[in-house]
């Protein structure tokens, strides 16, 4: 499984698959999938996954409606 976020923006649902790609703004987060690796976990996995709740803050942030 990859990453799969999806979001409605301007009446569409975009889906991607790299967080870096979304856009500032947007109407309404659809959809926050990150994928998360099977244990055992790596410190750099550790890492990562701790990543994802500050980065579903910042697209909370971005919605627009």
């Amino acid at each position: 499984m990859a990453h799969q976020f999806e979001i409605l923006n301007q009446g569409k649902i975009i889906v991607y698959s790299n967080f870096d790609d979304i856009p500032e703004s947007f109407e309404n987060l659809i959809r926050f999938a990150p994928e998360i690796p099977p244990e055992p976990h790596t410190e750099e996995q550790h890492h990562e996954i701790d990543q994802w709740n500050k980065r579903l803050q910042i697209l909370m942030r971005r919605e627009t409606k």
